[in-house]
Parts: structure tokens; C-alpha cells; sequence
């Protein structure tokens, strides 16, 4: 079967643009009027991923965007521009696109990372931060090398590293997306259904978005031993400012429960956590009510825009 970009426009009550932005074309599905929500999928995902949120927080009256990340989806591929800074640009730039001059951002796994990274890197846009199941960079790094349960979960990390291979099994067989989106949901739950996780594989076989993906994390693990690593983990030790919603799932097979802890350290702002029970790594899919609540009544508590 032939793949191509169309098909994740996936329809329904939102709307599919594409803005330029940053020097690339990124596709953002929009749904909803009022104060502008920004949506950042993780991986190995796509927009789509937040398409119960859309219709909650429009419901609620904001604007829900959701965007597909440089290399994923209907976006553009180009071979570089895979760093955190870059991301964080994109997004900058993504929403002047859209007409907004700030606006609450929103990320989910890597989406999340990014989402951290906002008002350190991008703060003139940042009004609040909320990140489901990826706790503050420096919270992650740290678990990383010191809490053995989240070294083991990281070894899909150390398997994209390899060249050529990642993309090759990503690209080629449907089966390791979905194993993913399996062993990092909560067991206890049915997600991902048959459909959504041949959804989600599709999406990774179109062209060039396994290695877009593989990229993001190359440079996560590569730049640790490099000088623009090391400015970013220092820049990112600046106190986060902003008001910061912190959602995580009992079950997370990929980001454990224990390594969420100790991101309330690199928060000066309004900090909140909360633990969701019963739900494993895809909180937007897994427990979209009680995300949904959640994320709608901490907007409803954020300061006005100004």
C-alpha cells in the first residue's frame, strides 16, 4: 500500500492549515475560538493524538491547535533542525503564524520535553505549561543515569541510536510502533485498539518520519557529550517562572511514575501535580476524561492574557 502525508488528515470537527513557520511548513489542526492552547504530540505519534482534548477545550472556549512536530505527519521533513532549540523555534514561530502572540503550550511525552523548554528558551509566547507523562528535562536526565527502572525503560533510547536500523524497522514493520504504544500503555486498560495502533504505525511509514523521529532522540542522548547539551542543560537550570501542570499515569511503561518526581525543584511559578490512576503512558488517549477535567479547569485557574 502506498503511503503519502493525506492521510493523516484524519476529519472530524476541527479544521486542517498548514503555516509557514521557522523556514518549514508545519500542519496544525484547529478547532474551537478564544485564547489559544498549543498541542504537542509525543512519540511515536502524530496531532491526532489530541483529538479528545480538541473538542474539550473548545467546548470550553479556546482555541485548540494542535500541530504535527517537524518530520512528523503532514509537516515538513528536512534533514536537520532536530534539537530542542530548533523545536522550541518551531513552536515560537508556529504560533505568530497562527496570529497569537502567546499562548498556553501543551506537550505530551517528547511533545512535553519541548513544552518545558518553552519559557527558558521561547518565554516572550509561553503563558503556562502543561506536560503529560515527561517530567523537567534535567528531572529526566538525572533519572536516567540514577534510578535503574527508567535505565531499563530508556533502552529503546540506546536502540535508536544505531544508524539506519531504527529507521528500517519503523519504516518496514508496522510491529514496532505498535509493540511500543503496547508495552507503554497501562495493561490494565484496552488502548491502543487495533485500528488507532495501525493509525499510528502508518504515520511512522511515511517517508522520511522514521528518521525525523530517530533524529529528536540522537540528539536528546548525543548532545549529553557535546557543548550545545551542555548549554542547554544549563540554560534549562534558569527556574521556570510560568504556571506548570504536571500529568502523569500510575502505569507509564516508558517515563516511570517514580521519575515524574522533582520537576516542583525547577519551578519558582504556580506548580501542580497530579497521578493518574489506572493509565500508562498515553494519558491524552488512555484517561481522556480525566485529562480533560483536569487540563480544562487549571486553564480556567491560569491569569487572563493580557
Amino acid at each position: 500500500m502506498s503511503l503519502d502525508a493525506s492521510m493523516v488528515l484524519l476529519e472530524g470537527p476541527w479544521q486542517h492549515r498548514f503555516v509557514a513557520a521557522n523556514g518549514a511548513r508545519f500542519h496544525v489542526a484547529e478547532q474551537g475560538e478564544g485564547p489559544v492552547v498549543l498541542l504537542l504530540h509525543g512519540f511515536p505519534q502524530f496531532w491526532w493524538a489530541w483529538r479528545h482534548q480538541m473538542s474539550a477545550l473548545a467546548d470550553a472556549g479556546y482555541r485548540a491547535a494542535a500541530m504535527d512536530l517537524r518530520g512528523y505527519g503532514a509537516s515538513d521533513k528536512p534533514p536537520r533542525g532536530y534539537d530542542t532549540y530548533t523545536s522550541a523555534a518551531d513552536v515560537a514561530s508556529v504560533l505568530r503564524s497562527l496570529g497569537a502572540s502567546s499562548a498556553v503550550v501543551v506537550g505530551h511525552g517528547w511533545g512535553g520535553w519541548i513544552a518545558w523548554s518553552m519559557p527558558t528558551l521561547q518565554p516572550a509566547v509561553t503563558r503556562a505549561v502543561a506536560s503529560l507523562s515527561m517530567p523537567h528535562p534535567l528531572a529526566f536526565r538525572r533519572a536516567s543515569f540514577t534510578r535503574l527502572g527508567q535505565v531499563r525503560a530508556n533502552a529503546y533510547l540506546g536502540g535508536l541510536q544505531r544508524p539506519f536500523v531504527p529507521e528500517r524497522q519503523m519504516r518496514l514493520d508496522g510491529g514496532y510502533v505498535q509493540r511500543l504504544l503496547r508495552e507503554w500503555a497501562s495493561s490494565e486498560g484496552v488502548w491502543p485498539s487495533p485500528q488507532e495502533a495501525r493509525i499510528y504505525s502508518d504515520a511512522m511509514a511515511l517517508p522520511f518520519v522514521a528518521h525525523s523521529s530517530a533524529e529528536y532522540h540522537r540528539w536528546v542522548v548525543r548532545s549529553q557529550l557535546r557543548p550545545d547539551g551542555w548549554r542547554f542543560a544549563a540554560r534549562l537550570r534558569t527556574p521556570v517562572d510560568v504556571p506548570v501542570l504536571q500529568l502523569h499515569g500510575e502505569h507509564d511503561g516508558a517515563v516511570l511514575p517514580a521519575t515524574a518526581a522533582g520537576s516542583a525543584a525547577y519551578c519558582r511559578g504556580r506548580f501542580e501535580r497530579r497521578l493518574i490512576a489506572g493509565a500508562g503512558h498515553f494519558l491524552p488517549e488512555e484517561a481522556p476524561e480525566q485529562v480533560n477535567a483536569l487540563l480544562v479547569d487549571w486553564l480556567a485557574r491560569l491569569p487572563a492574557p493580557a
